[in-house]
């Protein structure tokens, strides 16, 4: 793989990388550094590349266990993910502002507390919007067992919110 194929092919998923590193570490820089780790692995790997049927797969998988690792080695939790997102609507009014924000705040506890398959598995469907086969193939699920984990998450984050006052 030359670097113009480098480019074109895994450049791409860096954001999709990033945020679900974030997701998992917590901290902006601590995302960046993973990413930036399995973007030297792949250049690294360029040579053979080839035998990897599907790089996303391989990229989340190393994003995943590398963020992991990551958090092991720091004995750390996740901290709140605010620091990612830009909740700021400037066409809102400071009420609404305030309600989204704790709506946002709500849904965010909530996920925290998934089982870390779960949450994985629901940041990868709903939030990036991979398939089910992606996610099966990126974090080495049966594509069944990503359907339940998937339904357990849904199912959990809707239960945990109505009965939450929004």
């Amino acid at each position: 793989m030359n670097h113009q194929d480098f480019k074109t092919k895994i450049l791409p998923i860096k954001n999709r990388l990033y945020r679900f590193a974030l997701g998992i570490v917590g901290q902006p820089a601590e995302a960046e550094d993973v990413v930036q780790e399995v973007f030297i692995k792949l250049w690294n790997q360029r040579n053979h590349l080839d035998a990897i049927t599907n790089i996303e797969a391989w990229c989340i998988t190393a994003t995943r266990n590398l963020s992991i690792d990551k958090l092991r080695s720091k004995h750390q939790r996740l901290q709140p993910i605010a620091a990612g997102f830009d909740l700021h609507d400037h066409s809102a009014t400071p009420y609404e502002a305030v309600v989204t924000n704790d709506v946002f705040d709500q849904v965010r506890s909530l996920l925290n507390r998934l089982p870390e398959k779960q949450r994985d598995i629901m940041q990868l469907r709903d939030i990036e919007g991979l398939s089910y086969q992606e996610i099966s193939e990126a974090l080495n699920v049966p594509m069944e067992q990503v359907k339940v984990y998937l339904f357990r998450a849904r199912k959990a984050v809707r239960e945990g919110f109505g009965g939450m006052e929004v």
